[in-house]
């Protein structure tokens, strides 16, 4: 093989891989093996009598080997080959992300084509990369097969170290500490890391999307064998996506970004609605406040006093009272992200209904949840909702779901995944330093770190801390409550600080198995965190990465006491020093490092707010408006400090219209009122029900980088026509309606969380036609207009779970009880006859019965109405 050369670039490549010379086949010689380099890594690939093989070096020594090739229906691609040509060309991936551990990328690669021929002249392309960082592959086909499998597998020496996880759909077992022989047969989840002497190997997959089907590895007992299994039978596809070693020391893999630089360019042009930032996530602290309007205002007051960018709001939440929590969470700089179960959104006619809703009200991004399977058809179904987000400017937060497969770089409105056993799942801390090195090496990773007073606070507060800087997520969704990091003021005051997208990563120490120290540069400060597994002990973390001249490092470290808050304490350094810091059991520390100039005390950035602002409407409360109405709306508004380019504005509910100019103000003074007057004009094609008619106050503040989005509406409701005869309550229009799983179901019980999923209506045995299927807590209005006299039904909990649970019904006419059930349990059907009796608003609400809503599927059978 030619010697290698270190180019001017600093970029190394195997000698005449540049000049992409194509041999004709009928002159080309016999040749067994390809070598391709790239700074001390090298793959040969081997033709030995018809089989592929792969070698993967690093710096002369042997990594892995394995197998290669491809099953079809129509070929078997795995023997019986020759090469009849091959191409050799130099790849430079150039881009930016909007997440990760390095915003700027620039990365070369050699690459092989081989082109291969098999029985029948079938055809097939291997195509091999290789990087600083490791080695990838894949196969293309001329166009699109039936692909039944695989030969591909990589081979481990039997005796090496390796941390492997139990593959489940959703990526969140406990990872093993075993070896590449020792582990037990059966199937291991990417991406799996083994230690071979000097060198370590993660293997995964990159570029997987709807066009192919996600992977496993298979391994076989007593050796160091691993398979590439599919998750489909079969798979039509013109190609595969990257089978991919990251290789080298445990720096160069942390540091990797190779899964991200072999996956497709984005296809977003303008990213700049992309927000990374930290969120505040009530449902592990709280789990019953995703359904609780007022604690969700206090979840955003907190990341309001912190300048932390957004609030989730989780399962529970209620389309009755979303918009007016993201109208007081933006007015006061925080945005609202929503939690949905993804069959809520796994149809087109869904996607194109229900997205573009929950952007109306202005939600800027969602949380999808329980996808839970490998299979292409799951890989479309990313796709599809992929697409239509971006389209809509919605960021994304994938749970229950597949590890990153280089997606973040695809479409860069992904801010994290879970596919990690995080927090939710009460990890032991010996769990902890292994995700550092596997999971959160393919991109981001939604631990939510952070639970001080939540869970089993087995580890050191200042473990718990520095985890925001250990665990790389555009979006960190921290763990706890308000209460419990404001008992925390120091932690807070770090978390503050912290950013969640980094220019530069660097792994300082750690092993898999007892602990990692992090150092990441966000701007022109940098951010360490150290956790440990286990005893106390000394970590030291050398100062290498920081540049010449002297820092302020402030160190924070636990205090006294098993739970107490950490304290800081600082010194000035430079890059030849070591920090050195005893932890505690299960322990760590976090440190932030600033340019040293005299007089500066601390590193800390001030935190920035909007400013306080007041927009009154009116009318003021509810308004009941007819078809072809005009009415008028008026607006003030001011605010605290001085603002510029502030626009006020009346917003047109879809088919309505406002006359009456928008007001418009270069620069408003703090306190100086502006006002404005419309005339709003109600479709005549309205929907029936409430609709919102949003006023709108935008401006610019200072030190604020966003425009402020101030909002208020003017509620008005729009009458249905009037009920006649005795209509089933079922086959009427519902003017609101929540439910505490899925959709409230019609004629059907609720069974799960998708619409439509439910079975017949049963009651102690009695099967029941007609009536409403619901979930503790639910609630259902239905307009009556005092047309009205009488509502009957018969309630109780339905057969179909497996565990009883227990309810209390109520019957509402115009906000006042007519009806209580008292606790409900399973048994026969309760019959209900309530007069309602000039009532304009019926509800029906199901509460859990005090003991939680796990089982609390509700039913109003034959549910009726006498008008």
């Amino acid at each position: 093989m030619p010697s290698l050369s270190r180019l001017a670039a600093g970029v190394t490549v195997a000698a005449l891989a540049l000049a992409g010379t194509t041999v004709p086949a009928t002159a080309a010689p016999r040749q067994d093996t390809w070598t391709v380099s790239q700074r001390g890594i090298s793959a040969e690939v081997g033709l030995t009598d018809g089989a592929l093989h792969l070698d993967v070096e690093r710096h002369g020594r042997t990594v892995l080997s394995g197998a290669l090739g491809l099953h079809t229906t129509g070929a078997d691609l795995s023997s019986g080959l020759r090469a009849v040509d091959d191409d050799r060309r130099t790849v430079v991936e150039r881009y930016e992300t909007t997440t990760g551990k390095q915003r700027h990328r620039a990365t070369p690669m050699s690459e092989l084509r081989l082109e291969l021929r098999g029985a029948d002249d079938a055809r097939m392309d291997l195509v091999v990369r290789v990087a600083a960082d490791g080695v990838a592959y894949r196969y293309e086909l001329p166009e699109a097969a039936t692909i039944t499998g695989e030969a591909s597998a990589y081979t481990l020496p039997e005796d090496a170290p390796a941390w492997l996880l139990p593959y489940n759909a959703w990526y969140e077992q406990n990872r093993v500490a075993t070896t590449a022989g020792g582990a037990e047969a059966g199937d291991f989840g990417h991406p799996s890391l083994f230690e071979v002497g000097e060198d370590f190997a993660l293997l995964t997959e990159s570029d997987v999307d709807g066009r192919y089907s996600g992977s496993r590895l298979r391994h076989t007992e007593g050796t160091g064998e691993y398979h590439v299994v599919l998750a489909d039978e079969t798979v039509t596809a013109d190609r595969t996506p990257w089978r991919t070693a990251i290789v080298g020391d445990l720096a160069t893999v942390t540091e990797s970004t190779l899964v991200d630089d072999l996956a497709s360019p984005s296809k977003i042009r303008d990213t700049s609605w992309i927000r990374p930032g930290k969120v505040a996530w009530s449902w592990l602290s709280d789990h019953s406040s995703p359904s609780d309007f007022e604690r969700q205002k206090e979840f955003v007051d907190f990341a309001a006093r912190n300048n932390w960018y957004a609030v989730l709001v989780d399962e529970g939440w209620s389309a009755e009272w979303v918009p007016e929590l993201v109208r007081y969470a933006r007015a006061r700089g925080v945005e609202i992200l929503l939690w949905f179960h993804w069959t809520r959104l796994d149809t087109a006619e869904e996607q194109d209904t229900v997205l573009p809703l929950v952007k109306s009200w202005g939600v800027r991004g969602v949380k999808l949840d329980f996808m839970e399977s490998d299979t292409q058809e799951r890989y479309r179904w990313y796709d599809t909702v992929l697409a239509k987000t971006a389209s809509l400017e919605l960021m994304v937060n994938f749970h229950g779901s597949t590890i990153p497969h280089g997606l973040a770089r695809t479409w860069p409105h992904i801010m994290t995944m879970e596919a990690v056993r995080g927090a939710e799942n009460y990890p032991l801390p010996v769990n902890n330093p292994v995700q550092a090195f596997t999971r959160n090496v393919v991109g981001s990773m939604d631990y939510t770190p952070v639970s001080l007073d939540t869970g089993i606070q087995r580890a050191s507060v200042a473990h718990e801390v520095a985890l925001p800087v250990v665990y790389e997520s555009g979006w960190q969704h921290f763990a706890d409550s308000p209460e419990a990091y404001e008992r925390h003021p120091e932690a807070l005051r770090f978390l503050n600080q912290v950013p969640t997208t980094w220019d530069e990563t660097e792994l300082v120490a750690g092993h898999p198995s007892r602990g990692a120290v992090f150092a990441r540069r966000g701007d022109d400060r940098w951010f360490l965190g150290a956790i440990s597994a286990g005893e106390p002990r000394t970590v030291s973390a050398p100062l290498r990465f920081l540049d010449g001249g002297r820092w302020l490092v402030e160190v924070i470290r636990d205090g006294e006491g098993p739970r107490g808050d950490v304290v800081r304490s600082s010194r000035v350094l430079t890059a030849r020093d070591t920090l050195s810091v005893e932890v505690a059991a299960d322990g760590g520390f976090a440190a932030i490092a600033c340019r040293a100039w005299p007089g500066r005390t601390t590193c800390d950035e001030p935190l920035q707010h909007v400013p306080s602002s007041t927009l009154d409407v009116s009318p003021a409360g509810e308004v009941d408006v007819t078809k072809g109405e005009s009415f008028e709306v008026t607006a003030t508004f001011h605010t605290d400090r001085d603002v510029r380019d502030v626009r006020l504005s009346a917003v047109a509910p879809s088919g309505w219209s406002v006359s009456g100019r928008t007001v418009t103000r270069h620069r408003l003074p703090a306190g100086e009122h502006l006002t404005a007057r419309w005339t709003v004009h109600v479709g005549q094609d309205s929907p029936s029900g409430y609709v919102d008619v949003p006023v709108v106050a935008e401006f610019d503040a200072p030190r604020w980088s966003d425009r402020v989005h101030v909002e208020r509406a003017v509620r008005t409701f729009v009458p249905p026509p009037p009920l006649a005869g005795e209509p089933w309550v079922s086959d009427v229009p519902f003017v609101a309606e929540t439910n505490g799983w899925g959709p409230v179901e019609r004629d059907r019980s609720v069974n799960e969380s998708a619409a439509g999923d439910g079975n017949p209506l049963t009651i102690d045995g009695v099967v029941y036609e007609k009536g409403l299927g619901t979930h503790a807590p639910s609630r259902v209005e239905v307009y009556l207009g005092g047309q009205c006299s009488r509502f009957d039904a018969l309630v109780g909990l339905d057969d179909e779970t497996t565990e009883p649970g227990s309810v209390a019904f109520r019957v509402l006419a115009d906000g006042a009880v007519r009806y209580d059930s008292g606790l409900v349990r399973p048994g026969p059907g309760i019959p209900v006859s309530v007069d309602v009796s000039g009532a304009r608003m019926l509800t029906l609400e199901v509460t859990d019965g005090g003991d939680g809503k796990n089982f609390d599927h509700a039913d109003w059978a034959d549910a009726r109405l006498t008008c």
